[in-house]
């Protein structure tokens, strides 16, 4: 047996919102989405799956731990691009395990990670 991908399913509030935030802010686009009114979104760019669920609301309180960890080829342009949006973000900046990272909060207050190898 061989596992082949993992996605991360991130709880959010308010669908809409959420799913602003990936399409307008982080660029993804809508695979899927589940319930009338929609609260059940699969959102993809490039090889990247997120699943995004307002079924059970938003984690009751933000931690300081990554909900979703993405590696990317340029995360100097995420980062740039998130500025032109005017998302606030930190970094980007090396880390210790040979990381070059960025990392945000959605608008649910998932702590994000998006690195790449240096």
């Amino acid at each position: 047996m061989t596992l082949t991908s993992s996605i991360p399913v991130l709880r959010a509030a308010d669908y809409p919102r959420a799913k602003a935030f990936w399409t307008a802010v982080m660029g993804f686009t809508v695979g899927e989405e589940g319930g009338d009114p929609a609260r059940f979104g699969i959102f993809h760019r490039d090889k990247a799956v997120v699943f995004v669920d307002a079924w059970h609301g938003a984690d009751a309180e933000e931690t300081a731990a990554w909900r979703a960890y993405f590696h990317c080829d340029d995360v100097d342009a995420l980062a740039a691009d998130l500025t032109a949006k005017g998302q606030a973000h930190e970094g980007p900046r090396n880390a210790v395990y040979g990381m070059r990272e960025v990392t945000l909060r959605d608008a649910d207050g998932n702590l994000l990670c998006f690195g790449q190898d240096i």
